[in-house]
């Protein structure tokens, strides 16, 4: 019973590891005209683990037995599947038959392989929402759900933006290679915000009943660190993003206490926010100045910086920051938490009519904001806030941190919004 436990936990955190990878390097050979071929082989590659593993146990290199089995499974495809002779050979280069000799799973062909897999997914044949719903389900691995509530949209919506998406990828037969350094320059910005992202929806989960998704934002990283060893890639934007990301997380663990209850940023406990996380952003910061350029990537690392200092002028200086964030992309999430800051600098009084004025009836985090205001002031009104934010969120964890804050004020226990 504890091995049947032990690879029920293994095989799905290895499917969000490995299936990404695997997909991206079968279709260095197959090409994303035929993507559902490269997709089908790393699936049943999966599926056969789930069966094998659940009768022998789990191997002892768990990666390494999948990858062994997809490149066999690829093998026996090319050699006895006829699509292949007649289907598929004709779309491949040249240098590209001698598969059996050429094709490996290696690190270097899986870093290779999905760094041209993202750009190459993130091609301008289809608009940007496209492009950033596309590559987040087949390099990142993301459910259609997932990818609704990153663009916090319908999940019928996002199908059919991700089949048309498909179509016009292999309508313009795009092939996963390296790109020349305009085509990258034309794809950099969707590609960053497709692992920012990523990067959100592990650190803040609204999805699966997870607060903390630590895989999502282990890949995110783990990408972007791919693009800052291109020099190509290695821009100030995607610095500033690395750092950002850094910075986050290093609070990452002080955001669930052991009860795996979320734990607000007032209430953190700092010794266990990672001090070498911290000094990475520090790093990567320092290399996304390098240039003239101010992205929303440098204003939201530099309010993330903000708050792992204690300095005295840090939330006048968050709030600077946000100001100008909101000129460069509006969005409902960032006008909340500058209304936050607001609040920080010059009471909750004052920020209640400048968080009324968004009228953000539909989220959540406007009423669980409403309800922290008016803690002090209004404790029935802030209750009434709380339990609205409860009724519309659909985290598990946060429905449980809003419903601490309610019985607190019940108890007439002052709480705190973050």
């Amino acid at each position: 019973m504890k091995e049947t436990r032990s690879y029920n936990e293994l095989l799905p955190h290895l499917f969000r590891q490995e299936y990404a990878k695997m997909t991206a390097v079968l279709c260095r050979h197959f090409g994303l005209r035929h993507i559902e071929i490269a997709e089908d082989i790393a699936s049943d590659t999966f599926l056969k683990a789930s069966e094998h593993w659940a009768i022998n146990g789990i191997p002892e290199n768990p990666a390494a037995w999948l990858y062994t089995v997809a490149r066999n499974k690829a093998k026996d495809y090319f050699k006895h599947i006829s699509v292949f002779e007649t289907k598929i050979r004709h779309g491949l280069k040249p240098d590209n038959h001698k598969w059996e000799n050429d094709f490996e799973f290696h690190e270097e062909i899986i870093s290779d392989s999905q760094l041209a897999m993202i750009f190459a997914v993130c091609n301008p044949a289809n608009n940007p929402e496209s492009q950033i719903a596309l590559a987040l389900q087949i390099l990142c691995g993301f459910s259609v759900e997932e990818i609704a509530n990153a663009f916090l949209t319908k999940t019928e919506t996002v199908k059919k933006r991700l089949q048309r998406a498909r179509n016009n990828l292999r309508n313009d037969d795009f092939q996963v290679e390296t790109l020349t350094g305009p085509e990258i320059r034309s794809r950099s910005d969707t590609v960053l915000k497709t692992l920012y992202l990523l990067f959100n929806e592990g650190y803040f989960s609204k999805s699966n009943h997870q607060f903390i998704r630590k895989e999502l934002c282990s890949e995110a990283v783990r990408l972007i660190l791919i693009l800052t060893e291109n020099p190509l890639t290695n821009t100030s934007q995607t610095n500033a993003l690395l750092a950002l990301m850094c910075f986050q997380s290093s609070r990452i663990e002080a955001r669930i206490n052991e009860k795996g209850e979320a734990v607000l940023f007032d209430e953190q406990d700092q010794n266990r926010w990672d001090k070498s996380l911290i000094e990475k952003g520090n790093y990567y910061l320092i290399n996304a100045t390098n240039g003239n350029e101010i992205s929303k990537y440098h204003l939201e690392a530099g309010i993330a910086y903000w708050h792992t200092t204690d300095d005295k002028n840090k939330w006048r200086n968050i709030l600077q920051l946000y100001n100008q964030l909101i000129l460069i992309e509006y969005s409902p999430i960032t006008a909340l938490n500058r209304t936050f800051a607001f609040s920080k600098v010059y009471g909750q009084e004052r920020a209640i009519s400048e968080a009324e004025q968004l009228h953000l009836m539909e989220h959540n985090q406007y009423h669980g904001l409403l309800g922290y205001l008016y803690t002090p002031s209004n404790i029935p009104k802030a209750i009434e806030y709380y339990e609205q934010a409860v009724k519309l969120t659909t985290s598990e964890t946060e429905k449980q941190t809003l419903n601490r804050k309610i019985e607190r004020l019940k108890r007439k226990d002052d709480g705190q919004y973050r």
